[in-house]
């Protein structure tokens, strides 16, 4: 597997940003190339985990405003059991060199923290509290009938787009 690198970005004092460059240099690529039909099973992955999420109550703007009000303890729960799924599945795929499917190296880079990962995750947390809606589950709830998503879902897509194109003017 061939690793990718982008040429490094340098700002106008001639410093180059490593920490945000970091972010995007390397990146795991499959070489395998399928049919479109072949990621069909993916699209009922995701409704099925879009059904998940809507019957476990985890989109609801109700849930979400519990947690965020420390009300209940059922987000802190799902959330929380995510977190130690995640580091098992890690520390799993790490221990015994676990592929893909497909027999291709899992490899997973360290990253460096940064005081921007501060300024998003305020940032990101302010607006799930406003909204009631993770960006994951968007998609889910526009799904279920709450059509008033489409505007978070807008905001996400236009907040995305202005980042991208003052990212190398913001500090990071």
């Amino acid at each position: 597997m061939e690793v990718k690198t982008k040429q490094p970005l340098v700002i106008k004092d001639g410093n180059t940003d490593f920490e945000v460059i970091s972010l995007d240099t390397v990146w795991n690529e499959s070489k395998l190339q399928h049919p479109w039909w072949y990621n069909l099973k993916y699209l009922l992955a995701g409704v099925f985990f879009g059904i998940i999420l809507i019957k476990a109550e985890v989109v609801s703007w109700f849930r979400i405003q519990e947690m965020f009000r420390l009300q209940s303890f059922h987000m802190y729960g799902v959330i929380g059991s995510a977190i130690v799924t995640g580091i098992i599945s890690v520390w799993l795929i790490k221990k015994f060199g676990i592929k893909t499917i497909h027999g291709e190296k899992i490899e997973l880079h360290p990253k460096s923290f940064n005081k921007g990962q501060v300024y998003g995750g305020l940032i990101f947390g302010f607006g799930w509290a406003l909204t009631g809606a993770c960006p994951g589950p968007l998609f889910a709830l526009i799904g279920s009938g709450a059509s008033v998503i489409v505007v978070t879902l807008i905001s996400a897509v236009a907040g995305t787009w202005v980042y991208g194109y003052l990212r190398n003017r913001l500090p990071h």
